[in-house]
């Protein structure tokens, strides 16, 4: 019994993982219908149990909305819902830098090094989703170096909700290559333990990523 609940357990979080990157990399848009039909015919790895408990999981996230007598649509937030949740976001990451700096572990410090060194391997070999999926964890990681369980709770809360959008500035090139650079200070800058200086280029970083990525997604709600 306890194999059968395993593999139950394990095909749901794969679908997850599967329709989550669907979502993310545009290939299902907001506000689009999600037919179980077509995913299981499109996707042959999925099976309709797993797939109906991704959507309610999804749906937790806020990346699915679940209407009854309608199905699942892809969740479309406004512009103004967007530019809360960054705002909301900056201020975390803001709040934690200090802290990050002050408690984050040497072990911690080293896995992010690690990341970092794969998020580089992966934007020389143009993966996309990867590159973003490890920039992600990183900026998690650096949240949760501050040791505060609900600041890190709310912080992958709000980054879930808006991760499709945060996708999205990622595919003008000049705005990924500029942002590798940037990783590498605010790196150095938590490596050295320097809290002030940490938040200042987690704030310009942010800044810089967002006026790229609005524009592209004020086009794509449009």
């Amino acid at each position: 019994m306890e194999t059968g609940a395993k593999s139950h357990g394990t095909r749901t979080l794969s679908a997850v993982n599967r329709l989550r990157e669907l979502i993310v990399t545009g290939k299902l848009k907001p506000g689009q219908r999600i037919s179980e039909r077509s995913l299981l015919e499109e996707e042959k790895e999925l099976s309709r149990t797993p797939l109906r408990e991704a959507l309610k999981i999804l749906g937790s996230e806020g990346l699915v909305e679940i209407t009854p007598n309608r199905g699942a649509f892809v969740t479309k937030l406004s512009m103004s819902h967007i530019d809360s949740a960054m705002e909301v976001l900056i201020g975390l990451e803001n709040i934690a830098a200090t802290a990050s700096c002050a408690r984050i572990t040497e072990t911690e410090l080293a896995e992010i090094a690690s990341l970092h060194a794969a998020m580089i391997e992966s934007a020389e070999d143009g993966n996309l989703l990867l590159y973003f999926q490890i920039n992600q964890q990183i900026h998690q990681l650096i949240v949760d170096g501050a040791h505060n369980p609900a600041l890190s709770r709310i912080y992958r809360a709000e980054s879930l909700h808006i991760k499709r959008y945060r996708y999205v500035g990622n595919i003008e090139d000049t705005r990924w290559r500029n942002a590798l650079a940037e990783h590498g200070q605010i790196l150095e800058a938590l490596f050295r333990r320097d809290g002030l200086l940490l938040r200042e280029l987690l704030r310009a970083h942010h800044s810089k990523g967002w006026e790229v990525t609005r524009a592209l997604v004020e086009a794509e709600l449009r």
